[in-house]
């Protein structure tokens, strides 16, 4: 337990905060557990039970510049390059040692932000991100007492082990704006967060998003104690990533014809397959917009998005190595109907 807990802990009492009282004395209670007192420990946690139930769980802390994030749904496939480095920060931060502070890095769409959500899920945190909407302000140095204000927000988080904080694309508040008259007061706002930044709470999970990482200067990035690249996916670990995708919605919309071979020949189109948000979002569209009373509609409909060409025929699909019987599902015409076009 630190001399600063006792203080906290004090402050909130004669603020009146039972809540931030509360949380404060749990963290101490922690802090007795893990130094071995747990008898000590648990009679904190039976005079907080006392006096009504709480659980950091359901703790909702009141935040002007911080919004919770809804929790991961389902699997995220990602290449081995990046489920390794996602792999070492959980194990990163289960030992302790102060290396907690990352930056995802990468195109929009490339699954920064999920990444992030199915950590917490495997680290059983909650989410909250900063609302840089609401912390830029156009009034001079209003930019800089906001961000002071939420630092301290974080500050008063109360156990670490429970969340985790998402700076989601950070560079709308460290890199300088186009507008000349937003220059100085950016440039301000910018020392004023690398200094709060650099005094943070070093229990604190962070993890920074941007896809503008070109234009980071080295003083910012060496803040960071990891930089995790998902510039790294390749066109047959995007395939990998569209199976699953196709495989999870064919599921949750009940259609069983699964045809992967065709699937695989319609995405081979593609020179280079879309980043996997695009790439979902495309699969998931496709599904459910088909015709539930025609099996194969999906796949033609994932044919038109990826050509743009909505009615193909017979002597081009030929060309682009479909046989008769993909032809017949992709158009509808029958194999032999087919076959005598190609014929003749």
């Amino acid at each position: 337990m630190k001399k600063m807990d006792v203080v906290n802990l004090i402050q909130h009492h004669v603020n009146r905060d039972d809540l931030a009282f509360r949380a404060e004395a749990y963290n101490i209670a922690k802090d007795f557990d893990r130094s071995g007192d747990s008898d000590l420990a648990g009679y904190v946690l039976s005079l907080l039970s006392s006096v009504g139930t709480f659980s950091p769980q359901s703790y909702e802390p009141h935040t002007e510049f911080l919004s919770k994030v809804p929790e991961a749904k389902g699997h995220l496939p990602l290449p081995n390059a990046i489920s390794g480095d996602i792999k070492g920060i959980v194990n990163a931060v289960a030992r302790r040692r102060g290396v907690n502070k990352f930056l995802f890095q990468g195109a929009p769409g490339t699954g920064k932000t999920e990444s992030v959500k199915q950590i917490a899920r495997v680290l059983d945190r909650v989410v909250y991100a900063v609302n840089f909407s609401a912390i830029v302000d156009s009034r001079l140095g209003q930019t800089g007492k906001n961000i002071t204000t939420l630092f301290r927000e974080i500050d008063r988080f109360p156990d670490s082990d429970d969340y985790i904080i998402l700076f989601d694309e950070i560079d709308a508040l460290i890199l300088d704006r186009a507008d000349a008259n937003d220059l100085r007061e950016m440039g301000r706002a910018t020392s004023v967060f690398l200094k709060e930044f650099d005094n943070l709470r070093d229990d604190m999970l962070i993890i920074a998003t941007t896809n503008l990482y070109e234009g980071f200067d080295k003083a910012i990035i060496r803040r960071f104690d990891h930089v995790v690249d998902f510039n790294q996916y390749t066109n047959e670990a995007l395939m990998e990533i569209a199976e699953s995708v196709l495989d999870e919605t064919l599921k949750r919309f009940g259609v069983e014809k699964r045809d992967i071979r065709l699937f695989r020949k319609i995405l081979s189109l593609e020179e280079q397959l879309p980043n996997p948000g695009e790439l979902s979002n495309m699969i998931r569209t496709c599904v459910a917009f088909s015709n539930p009373e025609e099996e194969t509609d999906y796949l033609r409909r994932l044919y038109y998005a990826v050509t743009e060409d909505h009615s193909p025929n017979v002597l081009k699909l030929n060309s682009q190595g479909f046989t008769l019987r993909e032809i017949e599902a992709l158009t509808g015409i029958p194999k032999s109907t087919a076959s005598r076009e190609l014929k003749g």
